[in-house]
């Protein structure tokens, strides 16, 4: 099944059309009888490319997409044209594209898994997750980062991370599975006055029917993501693995292997099985606010 982009739905940015259309290459080259290294000759290349191709890692050129439909035996003139336009649409620039001065390309790609990923569970060590932050805390994160960046600069920053929220509401949003350190939510970022703002949005946001927020308290000891933070997206369309996302200082790793995936979805479901249950949220973090940033 293809899936198409559009305003309202997942799968609006170029990451995730290649991941479609490399599978898709796949399957028709395997239904065909093919080899990866026949594929290659082909297109005069070799399989490493088609490899790159298949999992969606690099770009597409129209005229090897269609020397690879030829040779797979797709004629229809249907499916051709889908096909593609899908392989155009693949290369066309993401919303973020604008922000490339100040936007890394490994958060790049992450930026297009999210915009098509179905349901995002991420969990969180020491900041509020950023499709959850306010401006002002989320200008306090970035200013951390970021001391010597020019105020021009930094507001570029603030307004992706606020642009980046849209997903969330869209008329078909991802659902939001978010697990946060109870550290998080007591460290002073920003200070009394952002603090406070970011703990009542966050209370604000568990009313969504979307967003699903549980807090890891102090009392829970160690726990079973002592590693640190990472996000795991799932995405509608069963041609897509799971994908863990694991951010660096400088880079990011991408874990889409069966093993690891089942080694992060278990740590999450511990994860949130330790942290208090998700009615307890607007209490909890009530108490913090009141505790910590009294009005």
């Amino acid at each position: 099944m293809t899936m198409v982009p559009g305003e309202d739905g997942p799968a609006t940015g170029p990451t995730v059309l290649r991941m479609l259309l490399g599978a898709q290459l796949r399957r028709l080259r395997e239904g065909a009888g093919v080899t990866r290294e026949g594929a290659g000759w082909e297109i005069r290349s070799s399989e490493s490319k088609i490899s790159r191709m298949e999992l969606g890692r690099v770009g597409f050129k129209e005229r090897d997409v269609a020397d690879l439909l030829t040779l797979y035996g797709v004629s229809a003139t249907a499916e051709r044209t889908a096909l593609l336009k899908l392989a155009r649409d693949a290369n066309s620039p993401g919303w973020w594209h604008r922000y490339g001065d100040v936007l890394p390309t490994w958060f790049q790609s992450y930026l297009g898994l999210e915009a098509a990923a179905a349901l995002i569970r991420t969990y969180e060590v020491q900041f509020v997750p950023g499709l959850l932050q306010t401006p002002e805390y989320a200008r306090a994160v970035i200013l951390l980062g970021h001391r010597g960046a020019t105020p021009e600069e930094i507001d570029r920053r603030v307004n992706l991370r606020v642009e980046r929220q849209e997903l969330l509401r869209r008329t078909r949003p991802p659902q939001l599975w978010a697990v946060v350190d109870e550290a998080a939510l007591r460290r002073p970022i920003g200070g009394p006055e952002v603090m406070r703002g970011q703990l009542d949005a966050l209370i604000e946001a568990t009313a969504s029917p979307h967003v699903r927020l549980q807090i890891v308290p102090f009392e829970a000891g160690g726990h079973a993501a002592a590693g640190g933070a990472f996000t795991i997206l799932r995405f509608g369309d069963q041609d897509l693995p799971d994908i863990v996302y694991i951010e660096q200082l400088t880079s990011a790793i991408y874990l889409d292997k069966r093993e690891d995936l089942d080694y992060y979805a278990l740590a999450m479901e511990r994860l949130c099985v330790e942290a208090a249950p998700p009615e307890r949220t607007p209490e909890l973090l009530g108490q913090i606010a009141d505790e910590l940033y009294p009005r």
